[in-house]
Parts: C-alpha cells; structure tokens; sequence
C-alpha cells in the first residue's frame, strides 16, 4: 500500500447468497483527509466498512487498511481504529462511564479520562446516567466518544449524527475537524447531503455497490445541470437559446422572462447570451442533494 493512503479497496465483492452487496468497490482514501461516503440506506455503506473491520469478510478483492490487510491481522486494524456502528450494542445496565471503562480495559487502560470527560462536557453526555435511561440520540453521543476516546488514527463511522439535534451535529463537526487537525483519518457514511457538504474533504457516492462518482464535494457541485433565470430589457425569441448545445429553454413570459437548464461549462450560455440585451441574471446552482438523486431510480432495490 502507498504510505500516504489509510484506506485502499480494489475490485471489493461482498455477496449474501444470491444477492451481490459489493460489485466491485475502488476506493482510496488520504491520510489524514475527512472522506464522506455517500448513499442512501442499502446502498453498501455499511458493508464496505465491515469488511475493513473484519467483521464480515468479502468475496473478493484486495483491501488495506492503515498499510494491514484486515483479514490476516485484524487486531492491528482495530487497534488504531474508532468506530462508530450504525447500531451501537451496549450494556443497558452499565453506566455510560462504566461503559467506556470497559472498552478502555480492551484496549490495555490507555484512555486519557481527561479527554474523555472533555468529550462528554462538550456533547452534553451525563456519564453518570445508566445507559437504558438514555434517549437515542443521548446513545449515539455515547458512540461517538467511544469512537474518539482513544484518539484513534483512523476513523470508521457508520451515520455519525443519526438521531443528533442540529447543535449537537455541529458539534460533532467540530470534533472531526480538530481530530483531523491532530492528523487522523476520518471515513464516514452518510445519506444526509448537508453533512457531507459541511465537513467531507472527498466524497464518493456509491449505487447498488458501485462507486458512480468521487471527487470533492465542490466538484460535483459543477459536474450538474444549473438554472438561469434571465429578464431581457426588451422581447426577445427564446427559441434561439434553445438551439445552442447543452441548453434547454424550460420556460418563457412574453420574451422577457426566460429560465433555461444549463448543463456542464457556463462558457456556452454566456456567449449565447451576449447577443442579446440583458438586464439581469440569477443562477440557481445545484445542491449535492440534487446531483446524489440524479444517480438513483425511485424504484431501486438495494441492500445494506
């Protein structure tokens, strides 16, 4: 494995019986990057990240994780590992400090408890409480810090904010970027499109266990179509616009008013545009949510 990559799939296959969850997974991510992988629920997400745990084992392909290969020396792997599981089992009985006791115990009583109460102050976390009287998203923060305690060199979460207020998200943000900071790698898998915005230094958008798309978030953000609503200082024929490669004429109000679809470089709309008398332009740009839809059919099947 190249030394400056923590996480390295090629031709990852992952099937359940007769049905193929992976069909090929390449991914490589950075040391030290933050990389967002991006689908909805069944695209593959949570199986990509199994099998770089050893938790579940592929069918075939090549995987390295942090320069190991998980299935010959998973300890390794997990030792410089936080993860964060999309359904985190716990003790109910335990104490949420009880609860990280334990896990500090499996990895030789290393835990810094200072940095671990830091966590919990800075994500509201009672460490008192009995992990059965917590909420959903007061057990997903309990996730989170077992993820972080240990100041892990890797990362591996699995929907990091599920079931988090939008204060307490922000916060988790910040979390990652300061873990960033100290040099650890961050791989999440999220289907909330904002996260990924907010905080992905790459994204890769994976579909029925295909990687369809990666690049930085602000790359996909111009690989789509835009939206250009135009007002003319005086009538004008719309149908002329229509005409030029890579522009559709979506509506028009008495040659005034026209909203047109623009796909791929703006350098073609603005030379078309120049011959006419304009008075002002307004471009709706595309969400990531709207370019990560343009990948998927309403009526795909896929599985997790």
């Amino acid at each position: 494995m190249t030394e400056q990559l923590a996480i390295q799939t090629h031709g990852l296959i992952k099937n359940y019986g007769n049905v193929r969850a992976l069909r090929g997974v390449d991914l490589e991510v950075r040391q030290g990057e933050i990389f967002g992988f991006l689908g909805p629920n069944g695209a593959g997400k949570t199986t990509t990240i199994r099998c770089m745990l050893d938790l579940i084992r592929p069918n075939g392909g090549t995987l390295r994780v942090m320069g190991y290969d998980p299935q010959e020396d998973p300890v390794s792997v997990r030792s410089l590992t936080g993860y964060l599981p999309g359904e985190l089992s716990m003790e109910s009985n335990l104490r949420v400090e009880s609860q990280y006791r334990y896990l500090s115990d499996l990895r030789g009583n290393t835990i810094d408890w200072n940095f671990v109460r830091e966590l919990a102050r800075r994500l509201d976390l009672d460490l008192t409480l009995p992990i059965k009287n917590l909420s959903k998203g007061n057990k997903q923060k309990v996730g989170v810090v077992q993820a972080l305690m240990s100041r892990p060199k890797l990362l591996l979460m699995d929907e990091p904010t599920s079931g988090l207020d939008p204060l307490m998200q922000q916060e988790v943000y910040r979390l990652l970027r300061e873990a960033k900071a100290d040099g650890t790698t961050t791989f999440f898998s999220s289907h909330i499109i904002t996260e990924v915005e907010a905080i992905a230094d790459r994204v890769a958008i994976i579909r029925k266990g295909v990687i369809v798309e990666e690049a930085e978030p602000s790359q996909l953000l111009s690989m789509e179509m835009r939206r250009i609503h135009v007002r003319f200082k005086e009538p004008v024929n719309p149908s002329l616009l229509d005409q030029v490669d890579g522009i559709s004429l979506l509506s028009q109000r008495n040659g005034l008013f026209v909203t047109l679809q623009v796909e791929g470089e703006m350098d073609g709309i603005i030379k078309a545009l120049a011959a006419f008398p304009v008075v002002d332009i307004d471009v709706d740009k595309p969400t990531l949510e709207e370019i990560f839809l343009a990948y998927y059919a309403a009526d795909d099947k896929e599985v997790s």
